[in-house]
């Protein structure tokens, strides 16, 4: 019999809880800083009341709600992980490698995981729509089918560049009845300032992030939140509770847990219920490492210092590794890396020397992401490509030790919407 290369957990045995790192940082997470005084007034009226209270809790494990459940088990919850037997030979059969296939869920990407979470609070606080920002499209598109499913209106900023880049996600999001804006907006105040002074402006997620706030501030809607914050990251990390479960089942125990960070929250999501035992415990054993775009170096440039998440300046400041807040970054087609900061609590992780950071360029990932194609069959997402190039360091580094190590990935999306992006860097003619 052929061996077992996926590894399924039965819907019954969802997690029920998520997982706060909060409680198990080494130290205090730096608080947010309002300058104007009135940051957290603004997100006091465009948070959904109990994403605001998760913000700061210093619970551990927070109880799913059955509304939130339901639904993760019609996306396709619990996502399977899958050894990737192919890539490891290519590797010369030094690490054994697993991968988290979020791309699994019914949008592709990790994103449903927290969005369905926000939608829900927000239809609690009886919002009339919600809106958000999308960089390459997975979020929106999780935001707008999160929307359908509590039946809810969505109006989604989407980056400029990835607007007309990535036209498919576009009508996903429509096709679940989601409204769809280029950013710079020209529904914005702030979009219209930016617009006057150059119409072909083509956006940030920062800029993208002022647009949904400022709309759902002025006409009784709530914002909720992508990625970077304390939230987002805890309602995604049912990837991680699942795939605890996951690795026990087969006995293995990784070694090294790596994934990519555009905001931050789907490596935390991934690696954080895993670090959080070895927090505990006090010993740290296990090699975290992040990966993003050369392009938008956050994680190896950035500074770590207080910086605004939004290019307004219209949300409190976050301390967290940043290239600022006014960064326009090129328009690389993995748009999902294009933020310009990282999440505070991996920020404060990676300060620590806990989580390593890696920045590889598009050309180099695009490569990494045909190469993975041929040999498992799988078309990963332009930003998921990123997390590849590292296995190739892992396995030399196991192949010199002579010890065989596991390595779990988050395989955060899928790139069947994203040919195009492919082919406009692989197969130039």
């Amino acid at each position: 019999m052929a061996m077992k290369i996926r590894i399924d957990l039965p819907q019954d045995e969802i997690p029920m809880q998520w997982y706060n790192i909060l409680p198990d940082l080494p130290e205090e997470l730096p608080p947010p800083q309002d300058p104007t005084g009135k940051s957290l007034e603004l997100l006091k009226e465009v948070l959904p009341g109990k994403v605001l209270e998760l913000e700061f809790t210093k619970e551990r494990y927070v109880n799913i709600p059955d509304e939130v459940l339901e639904r993760y088990l019609q996306v396709g919850r619990p996502t399977p992980i899958i050894r990737a037997k192919r890539l490891e030979e290519y590797l010369g059969n030094s690490i054994k490698i697993y991968l988290k296939m979020e791309s699994y869920t019914y949008t592709g990407s990790h994103k449903i995981n927290s969005a369905l979470a926000h939608v829900y609070y927000a239809q609690l606080d009886n919002a009339r729509f919600v809106t958000t920002e999308t960089g390459a499209g997975q979020w929106g598109s999780a935001v707008a089918l999160a929307s359908a499913l509590f039946k809810m209106k969505a109006h989604i900023f989407m980056v400029r560049t990835s607007f007309y880049a990535k036209p498919y996600r576009k009508y996903m999001m429509q096709m679940y009845g989601a409204e769809v804006h280029p950013s710079p907006s020209d529904l914005t105040e702030f979009g219209r300032q930016l617009l006057a002074k150059d119409p072909k402006h083509p956006g940030s997620l920062g800029i993208a992030i002022s647009d949904a706030v400022e709309y759902a501030h002025k006409n009784g809607g709530k914002y909720v939140v992508g990625s970077v914050v304390n939230s987002d990251i805890m309602f995604k990390t049912i990837a991680g509770m699942e795939a605890k479960k996951q690795m026990e089942i087969i006995g293995e125990d990784p070694d090294y847990i790596i994934g990519v960070v555009g905001g931050g929250s789907n490596y935390a999501a991934l690696a954080y219920p895993f670090l959080g035992d070895e927090l505990r415990s006090g010993k740290v054993r296990r090699i975290y490492i992040a990966s993003g775009s050369l392009e938008v170096p956050k994680m190896t440039k950035g500074i770590y210092k207080y910086d605004y998440p939004d290019t307004a300046k219209l949300l409190p400041m976050l301390k967290m590794y940043t290239i600022g807040s006014d960064f326009v970054p090129p328009p690389v087609y993995a748009g999902g890396l294009r933020y310009h900061g990282v999440a505070p609590t991996l920020s404060l992780l990676m300060n620590k020397g806990i989580v390593q950071a890696r920045d590889y360029s598009q050309e180099e990932s695009f490569k990494w992401a045909k190469l993975f194609s041929e040999l498992e069959g799988y078309i990963p997402a332009p930003e998921t490509s990123h997390a590849l190039p590292i296995l190739a360091e892992i396995a030399e580094e196991a192949k010199k030790s002579g010890e065989k190590k596991t390595v779990l990935v988050s395989f955060s999306g899928h790139g069947l919407l994203d040919l195009g992006n492919y082919a406009s860097v692989l197969f130039k003619e």
